[in-house]
């Protein structure tokens, strides 16, 4: 028979991490679909590489003004009614992109689409404290964010084929922009109806499974830095590292995120269904060994080394792409292992706030770390466009975001927080 502490584990993972994980792939595939976009777009609207990669990084410019109010809402307000309107907002900007015929129109729209988006990721990060133990975070961290690379693998073959309709006189690249945009308004409504904000308001665990949950998340609360407002919690040094590392780790994966197709494409000069089905093999192997890391990360109850390696095999990776630039096969495999270790830093990176903050001054902080961390979202993008324009390849820029990665992975070893317990096996 099985215990308590894990007969609410089963529950709450299969009411939330399914339908979280869904959410995420929408959003992510909104998010990045602009890349798989770019390879007709660019063309028919005359778009150079700093065009480009200034507008597919602008989104995060917009992402980091509302940021840190948007997870605090989440906290402080109501998780399911602030995602609803965040998936609703931003559904009907993302299909609206695909209307643009100027670079100002595609610069604005970015940017008004990240503003809509802001809050959404680090919102869901401050979700799954409400509704899991610090030692069973990992893993879920890993399981919603396994939705990363997944929505790159339903995304590329998706993309290859709209990229060849021409319907209504639009291109597919169009289509593509706004098909992927309408998801996100439906499951925007259905977020309204269907999430729980809190344990205690669960009709769907037992009574005994409520009250054991509430209280063992009231005890860790408890137990954690007491008093920490949120302005303290934004000046905390742990946060401002963590928002520096945050930072130098999500300039790499951006930027291979936006520009790895358009990468295959100059490497191999494959037509677009055929460069979209190759962008999606380094995703498609992230997540098995993201999945794999988040439990490892749980059973252990280690989080810095979990962090760090997977951040300097992908600046390892990177370095050593940079030699074979001019070769196909060996590239891939190369930027695979950098995807993959950009991923596999997630699940170990993400529960380490939540450690020594705070309700409310943990989600100030992951808001900060989001915040700084989503900038290089516009750095790394932007970067690419700009060396690769100026030096005619894509090697300068790879060194770029290898350098960034090791001193990210590098950075992680300074952090100061206590080792959470181990997960028992579920039996």
């Amino acid at each position: 028979m099985n215990s308590l502490p894990d007969r609410v584990r089963r529950r709450v993972d299969r009411r939330l991490m399914p339908f979280l994980f869904v959410l995420f792939v929408i959003a992510y595939m909104d998010r990045v679909n602009v890349g798989f976009a770019g390879l007709r777009m660019t063309k028919e609207l005359g778009f150079s590489d700093a065009v480009f990669g200034f507008g597919g990084g602008v989104f995060f410019l917009g992402y980091f003004l509302l940021e840190i109010p948007g997870t605090v809402l989440v906290e402080v307000w109501s998780a399911r009614k602030w995602i609803s309107r965040i998936m609703i907002t931003w559904g009907f900007l993302a299909a609206a992109t695909g209307f643009i015929h100027t670079a100002q129109q595609f610069y604005w729209i970015r940017f008004f689409l990240g503003v809509a988006e802001a809050g959404f990721f680090p919102g869901i990060l401050v979700y799954i404290s409400h509704w899991y133990r610090a030692g069973d975070r990992g893993k879920a961290v890993a399981m919603f964010m396994a939705a990363i690379p997944t929505s790159q693998v339903i995304g590329g073959p998706l993309a290859g084929y709209l990229l060849r309709v021409h319907w209504l006189g639009l291109d597919g690249w169009r289509w593509l922009l706004i098909i992927e945009g309408i998801p996100a308004v439906i499951f925007g409504v259905i977020t309204f109806f269907y999430l729980t904000d809190h344990p205690h308001q669960a009709s769907w665990l037992e009574p005994e499974e409520r009250e054991w949950l509430t209280n063992e998340l009231e005890g860790e609360r408890s137990a954690r830095t007491k008093h920490m407002s949120v302005w303290r919690a934004l000046r905390n040094p742990e946060i401002l590292l963590l928002a520096a590392i945050s930072l130098l780790g999500l300039t790499p994966n951006y930027g291979l995120s936006l520009w790895l197709p358009k990468m295959v494409q100059r490497l191999s000069n494959l037509g677009v269904t055929e460069v979209s089905l190759i962008a999606a093999i380094p995703y498609l192997c992230s997540v098995p060994a993201m999945l794999l890391t988040g439990w490892h990360s749980d059973r252990s109850g280690e989080r810095k080394w979990h962090t760090a390696v997977p951040r300097l095999a992908s600046g390892s990776a990177l370095t050593a792409c940079y030699f074979v630039t001019g070769q196909v096969w060996p590239s891939v495999l190369l930027l695979s292992i950098a995807i993959i270790g950009f991923y596999c830093a997630h699940p170990g990176f993400w529960p380490l706030p939540n450690m020594f903050l705070s309700r409310a001054a943990a989600a100030a902080g992951i808001g900060l770390i989001n915040s700084f961390g989503n900038l290089g979202g516009f750095v790394g993008p932007y970067a690419i466009g700009f060396l690769t324009g100026k030096t005619g390849g894509f090697g300068p820029s790879l060194l770029v975001l290898a350098a960034s990665a090791f001193l990210s992975g590098l950075l992680v070893f300074r952090v100061r927080v206590r080792k959470v317990h181990p997960v028992p096996a579920l039996v």
